[in-house]
């Protein structure tokens, strides 16, 4: 074999092994399994983050903010540390700047009890604060904590002659409370909530609201009736189907519920719903007995629609009894029921 012919056959030899050696190369990397990357945690301490959008002026409860991982170059010294902040005096304290649903919470964004402005940064926008007495008889025995809802039950007696007339109506719905007793937190101690009486309950209400409220409580008395957190939900789902909300074009389904729990916070007013002494027992009244002046008007008023219709007869007897009146030909005459 020639020189030439043995430079062609080591050069055939090492392109066919490196042919090989590329075509094994490729069918072992697509056999094989890409693993993504995991993301990385977080590795700098948990702060205070909002579980939820957080409005100007809401009462901060437990489920409203929580401790979350996050990076440590991203920290601020205005953040709450975990094991640094004290989870039991934020309750209570309001928001004073908006939170998103994620957004740490900073310790300018919240207003605490007995700070100036703590009552106006509680309020929304356009509402007023009004106070009310009661007792533990009227305020669900002490059960009722700021950030509450409450519907208002006036509860007054009608007068009239004989006995007057017991009733009691829901006049208000859907009322945030704002304090019990001046105070807008919860006492706290060994993780419970400490259940306590208060004599007075402050309520955020409208300016016309607040009239009511005032005229209600030199009528009767005033209670406190607890609404269920169920009955956000439901209300949540009818503002929705009723189309309450007009939801600028464009908006997305976030603020379109935000805009829907900004509805469901507005105090309702109007269809109110009443009982009686009668509904309750069957020894009291179901209506207002008339006074001496209103049965006389009644009386006159009677008395005059009778006259216009004019003289039933020539010679009409006074006559006690049940009176039926009988038309023969054009002559109508009273007859006494049972007379011979």
């Amino acid at each position: 074999m020639d020189k030439k012919k043995l430079v062609l056959l080591v050069v055939a030899l090492l392109i066919a092994a490196g042919t090989a050696f590329v075509a094994r190369s490729m069918f072992a990397g697509a056999s094989a399994p890409q693993a993504d990357a995991a993301p990385a945690a977080p590795t700098g301490p948990k702060v205070l983050v909002a579980q939820r959008a957080l409005p100007v002026g809401t009462i901060i409860t437990a489920d409203a903010i929580s401790f979350q991982d996050w990076p440590s170059e991203l920290v601020k010294d205005a953040y709450f540390i975990d094991g640094e902040a004290d989870m039991s005096k934020l309750l209570g304290t309001v928001v004073r700047f908006p939170l998103t649903a994620g957004q740490p919470v900073t310790q300018g964004s919240l207003v605490a009890p007995g700070d100036r402005g703590f009552l106006a940064a509680a309020l929304g926008p356009g509402m007023r604060a009004v106070t009310i007495p009661v007792s533990a008889k009227t305020g669900v025995g002490g059960f009722v904590f700021p950030g509450d809802r409450v519907d208002l039950v006036l509860t007054q007696q009608v007068k009239g002659e004989g006995d007057p007339l017991r009733t009691s109506e829901t006049i208000l719905r859907n009322l945030r409370v704002l304090a019990t007793d001046q105070t807008t937190d919860n006492e706290v101690v060994d993780g419970k909530t400490v259940v306590k009486a208060f004599r007075t309950v402050t309520i955020e209400v409208t300016p016309r609201i607040a009239e009511k409220v005032a005229v209600a409580q030199e009528i009767g008395t005033l209670s406190l009736s607890l609404r269920s957190i169920a009955d956000s939900q439901g209300e949540f789902e009818r503002i929705l189907a009723n189309g309450e909300v007009n939801v600028p074009e464009g908006a997305t389904k976030e603020q379109e519920n935000q805009l829907v729990r900004q509805a469901m916070e507005r105090p309702i007013e109007g269809n109110t719903t009443y009982v009686t002494g009668g509904d309750v027992s069957r020894f009291q009244r179901s209506s207002r007995p008339m006074t001496a002046d209103e049965r006389a008007a009644r009386s006159n008023a009677m008395a005059v629609a009778f006259s216009n219709r004019g003289p039933v007869s020539d010679a009409a007897p006074v006559r006690s009894g049940p009176v039926v009146r009988v038309t023969r030909g054009k002559t109508t005459t009273a007859e006494v029921v049972g007379a011979k």
